[in-house]
């Protein structure tokens, strides 16, 4: 090969290494460190002003990260607005009048903009918004890894299709969470997130009246809150002994056969994750131990890095 077309080659290849790192750059834990030094402070503000209006929000933000990703990923896509042109993940089935935290999200961009100008992903913004609610509720922390970007594309059918229902038996679940490169193990401790949060009845009340699985005082007392017909949004916390505070009574419950979802207490009824919820019941630093290293790989599940997607600058709506 000519010296000249043997230096063309090796910039060319050089070019292509470029563009291949740039288009799978993996996530860190200091990406931000020196374009938006004061990201981290920023979010867990507003999260305390938010939580300290309503301490739910906690767990509407961190459901809105696993409803984000599990369709597509990581990618904030599930933030995006619906307009005459682009319908998005909002009015899905599993999120419609359900999913909720969206104002607080935009709250935390706005101030994030102004700190840091198209800097910061709405993807990163949620999942560190997600972490510092559970912190504030009592559990445990863990290190988000950065550097997601947002996508430019959202799929209501993928919504519909991908993410679970509080209907589903344990092998519907372990499917479900297996497409999404999580475990077993992964779908139990992550399901102790419903430690916090409120359930409608609409999602419930099949269990408190026809579950065979169910403690009777238990299931009389949610039929004061759900009637047989009629009050399909009236809200029951998912742990009733301690609803606003993240710990491991969601398992004590489960054992009691107190779950108040069919998703829940599947997790509990003679079949392979008995064990593991008996553990996680005992053991509150087992639970927060493995919750914390099952939101990480959750939250690792194919995020846009590189040069894909885009950093919105408005949340709702691509740039």
């Amino acid at each position: 090969m000519a010296p000249f077309l043997r230096t063309l080659f090796f910039v060319a290849l050089f070019i292509l290494s470029l563009l291949s790192s740039s288009t799978n750059a993996q996530l860190s834990t200091n990406f931000y460190d020196k374009t938006c030094p004061n990201l981290q402070t920023i979010v867990r503000n507003v999260m305390e002003l938010a939580i300290h209006g309503e301490a739910r929000l906690g767990a509407s933000i961190l459901r809105l990260f696993f409803h984000d990703c599990f369709v597509n990923g990581c990618d904030a896509s599930i933030l995006l607005d619906d307009s005459g042109t682009f319908v998005g993940e909002k009015n899905a089935v599993p999120n419609r009048n359900s999913v909720r935290g969206y104002e607080v999200i935009d709250t935390i961009k706005t101030k994030v903009e102004a700190a840091c100008n198209c800097i910061v992903s709405c993807a990163d913004i949620l999942a560190l918004a997600a972490r510092d609610g559970v912190v504030l509720l009592g559990g445990p922390s863990w290190t988000v890894a950065l550097g997601r970007r947002d996508a430019t594309t959202a799929s209501q059918s993928a919504a519909n299709a991908e993410i679970p229902s509080p209907f589903s038996d344990l092998p519907t679940l372990t499917t479900f969470f297996a497409a999404k490169g999580l475990n077993a193990r992964d779908l139990t401790v992550l399901s102790g997130s419903h430690t916090i949060g409120q359930a409608q009845c609409q999602f419930f009340r099949g269990r408190i009246f026809n579950g065979t699985n169910i403690d009777t005082n238990f299931a009389a007392s949610r039929r004061s809150i759900c009637p047989s017909s009629g009050g399909d949004t009236n809200l029951s916390p998912l742990d009733s002994l301690t609803p606003i505070r993240f710990d491991n009574n969601y398992f004590s419950e489960l054992v009691a056969r107190r779950g108040l979802l069919i998703s829940d207490q599947v997790l509990f009824n003679g079949d392979s994750q008995d064990p593991l919820v008996r553990t996680y019941s005992d053991n509150n630093a087992a639970f927060f131990g493995d919750f914390a290293e099952a939101m990480i790989k959750m939250a690792n599940i194919t995020p846009l890095t590189g040069t894909a997607g885009e950093i919105r600058r408005n949340c709702r709506v691509l740039n």
